[in-house]
């Protein structure tokens, strides 16, 4: 029988040499309608029925949501078709574009997470043509890597619908149930500007800040004492200052600064009570100081993610594999696909260590192993609809 799409290195080459990267800083920001438009072509010539699903900011940001059969249940395969920033510099080869070497897969997002999407297509070939009992659907989003946009459209759209879920980031094979969640938030503290000479004449941003900061660090403290899980490397909830900006000139009292900070919870911590406290704290700084403080989220933020190891995806995925599901440190959209109802598990090729780097590469001997996996999710929760 044929093949009707490329073979497995011919579809890696053509997705990594479709740039998609997403940023917050737009010069660096690019569409991944490229990507999606590949992947539906691949798909629909094995009998999938794709849907593009527009971002309503741009029209080359797009979700695609591609089913073969019918009916409420069966299986998701996910992932996210956008790639970080990258250094081309410190690149030994194209980024975009599939460099075989050593028996690694090389290519700006091979591992984070493009590669998966072949994998799954080889997975899927194997079906082609038998009768499910409950739909198999492929889900490739955009914005992962810097708002989470495109799941958080798939939510707002309530599709799609399945009971099973499989996020295919780079977890070395391994089941994933559990990982912390993420906020970015900006805190902008404004002063008065004026000259230096005279302390009197402004109230500086910069030393108001100096208490923000001091603040946050002491609510870290708290957290770390009130919060612990020991099935995590790092037990307690992370916070990080990871940059400020404020004044323009040595001899001038800043008017304004900006802080950006990354707090990261442990499953059981609400998004909005963390948002709630640290504003009531800024209030306190704010009220001591004179100075005008405000907070804002950088992007939504995401829910941390916590599946029921007795659930269904979790132990077909610790039988297929033979590891038993953990955590990671790093966040996916998993929360996300739960809110549509779906039991989640994170699971594929490549490693995280390889993840945002120069040289980026998946091994390749891992990817044999995950097709298999894959086929037998597959058969377990399409072919014979087991729940």
């Amino acid at each position: 029988m044929s093949r009707r799409v490329p073979d497995f290195l011919t579809m890696f080459d053509r997705l990594l040499a479709s740039p998609s990267v997403s940023c917050t800083e737009p010069e660096w920001d690019q569409g991944n309608r490229g990507v999606c438009e590949l992947l539906a072509e691949w798909l629909q010539a094995l009998g999938f029925r794709c849907e593009i699903q527009q971002m309503p900011s741009r029209a080359d940001k797009v979700n695609l949501i591609a089913v073969l059969g019918e009916g409420p249940g069966g299986l998701v395969l996910s992932g996210h078709t956008d790639t970080v920033p990258f250094d081309e510099k410190l690149w030994q080869m194209n980024p975009f574009g599939l460099t075989v070497r050593d028996e690694r897969l090389y290519g700006l997002g091979a591992t984070d997470m493009k590669g998966f999407f072949p994998v799954a297509i080889e997975a899927a070939l194997a079906f082609r043509g038998a009768r499910l009992r409950e739909p198999l659907i492929l889900v490739a989003t955009a914005d992962e890597e810097s708002s989470m946009d495109g799941a958080n459209q798939l939510v707002a759209a309530g599709k799609p619908r399945a009971r099973h879920a499989v996020v295919g980031e780079p977890t070395d094979l391994r089941p994933v149930r559990m990982h912390k969640g993420m906020m970015m938030e900006a805190i902008t503290v404004t002063g008065h500007s004026g000259h230096s000479s005279n302390p009197a004449l402004g109230r500086n941003a910069l030393e108001g800040m100096q208490q923000v900061m001091a603040d946050l660090l002491a609510f870290r403290d708290e957290l770390a004492a009130r919060h612990r899980n020991p099935l995590f490397e790092v037990e307690v909830p992370t916070l990080n200052l990871g940059c400020i900006h404020g004044g323009d000139n040595p001899n001038r009292i800043c008017g304004e600064c900006e802080l950006h900070f990354d707090l990261r919870p442990l499953p059981g911590m609400d998004l909005e009570d963390l948002r709630e406290v640290i504003r009531a704290r800024l209030g306190r700084i704010a009220g001591q100081t004179g100075l005008g403080i405000t907070m804002r989220p950088l992007f939504p933020g995401l829910h941390p993610f916590a599946e029921d190891a007795a659930a269904p995806v979790v132990r077909a995925a610790e039988e297929f594999t033979g590891y038993s599901a953990g955590n990671v440190a790093f966040a996916t959209e998993s929360p996300l696909l739960q809110r549509l109802g779906m039991q989640t598990v994170v699971m594929g090729p490549g490693s995280i260590r390889q993840a945002h780097q120069p040289n980026e590469y998946m091994e390749q001997f891992q990817v044999e192993p995950m097709v298999t996996v894959l086929q037998k999710m597959i058969q377990r929760f399409c072919v014979d609809g087991l729940s």
